[in-house]
């Protein structure tokens, strides 16, 4: 009698505020032509806009656009070439070497997205304070990198990432909202030492001459 070959469990996963890609797959998403990543089993996000990382830097805010849960024995070619790949068969190889052998009934999660922008110093807003990124986005890049701080630093980043803005740490940590000064001077520290570490990339003007 045939031995069957037994299913993966479709476990419920979660997909936080960021998405991290090799470089190759990374650089598809920049020039548009990935527009979805395939993931094992049912996935959810929890934001509906995301940041890339690749190769130790943060790329670009991504806007999650669509997220459909289909069985393997589903997807198509059409799907495949979203994920940036040629063919559904180049497809299931990739996720083979990921995941190890799939079974046509495991589930999948295909999730949609569209660049917002990239993250480039030359491409931020002027009146930006962190290069385009929000606050909280700076406390939690820095928090993954294991961006050094003053303690006391570490501490007030630590609260942002945790109360999402500037605002609500102030009053978290100080019991005011005029205390914010001291959050700022915290995150633009992390951010220096984000560009410094290459984690977050700020381009030279062009209007630079040398």
């Amino acid at each position: 009698m045939k031995r069957m070959m037994p299913l993966k469990k479709a476990k419920l996963g979660f997909l936080g505020r960021h998405i991290m890609l090799k470089k190759d797959f990374a650089d598809l998403v920049l020039a548009g032509i990935k527009t979805a990543t395939i993931r094992l089993g049912v996935v959810k996000p929890k934001k509906k806009q995301v940041l890339l990382h690749s190769g130790g830097r943060v790329l670009a805010e991504l806007e999650i656009t669509d997220v459909e849960v289909k069985q393997v024995r589903e997807l198509t070619d059409e799907d495949a070439k979203q994920d940036g790949f040629q063919s559904k068969k180049q497809l299931i190889e990739n996720l083979e070497r990921i995941y190890g052998r799939l079974s046509p009934d495991d589930k999948v999660t295909i999730i949609r997205f569209r660049v917002l922008r990239k993250i480039e110093g030359s491409e931020a807003k002027e009146e930006s304070k962190y290069l385009g990124l929000k606050p909280v986005d700076i406390a939690s890049i820095a928090i993954r990198y294991g961006i050094k701080l003053h303690p006391r630093d570490m501490v007030i980043i630590k609260k942002v990432a945790e109360a999402g803005s500037i605002r609500k740490a102030a009053v978290a940590l100080f019991g005011d909202v005029t205390r914010r000064k001291a959050i700022r001077i915290a995150l633009n520290k992390a951010l220096k030492k984000l560009i410094e570490a290459g984690v977050i990339k700020r381009e030279e003007s062009k209007n630079h001459k040398s």
